[in-house]
Parts: structure tokens; C-alpha cells; sequence
């Protein structure tokens, strides 16, 4: 994932039941360094829970969206 080169933002699966879990979302975002992560697939997780973790060991802007919610890139 470090080859990727510059990116400006990653949607990564929070829900780790078929897909990453929070600890492994944590290891890809630092991976990727990417702007800001969107976190989905997280109905088994709290995204919260994964903003802080994240933006407690590093400058990545995390944006929990809701159903509908729109998010754009500066």
C-alpha cells in the first residue's frame, strides 16, 4: 500500500466481522497516509472510537459520515 503514492482519501472498512476491524483500519490508514479516511462497514464498530485511536498516533483527518452525508475534498 505504500507504493500507492500520494492519496487523498481512503474508505476503509471498520466492521472487521468480513473486512478489517478498528486496529487493522488503524495499520492500513498509517500505511496509506492518506488526507482523510472515511470509515464504512462499520456497523459492528464504532467510528468514533476509530477517530480516536487514529488521530492519537498521527496528523490523518478522520470524517465518520452518516447515511446520505456528503464530504468533499479541498
Amino acid at each position: 500500500m505504500r507504493e500507492l503514492g500520494k492519496v487523498d482519501a481512503a474508505l476503509l472498512p471498520i466492521g472487521g466481522t468480513f473486512t478489517m476491524d478498528i486496529e487493522e483500519a488503524v495499520e492500513a490508514a498509517i500505511a496509506i497516509q492518506p488526507r482523510v479516511v472515511i470509515p464504512m462497514h462499520r456497523s459492528k464498530a464504532d467510528p468514533q472510537d476509530y477517530m480516536k485511536k487514529l488521530e492519537a498516533i498521527s496528523n490523518i483527518k478522520v470524517a465518520p459520515l452518516q447515511i446520505g452525508e456528503v464530504y468533499y475534498l479541498n
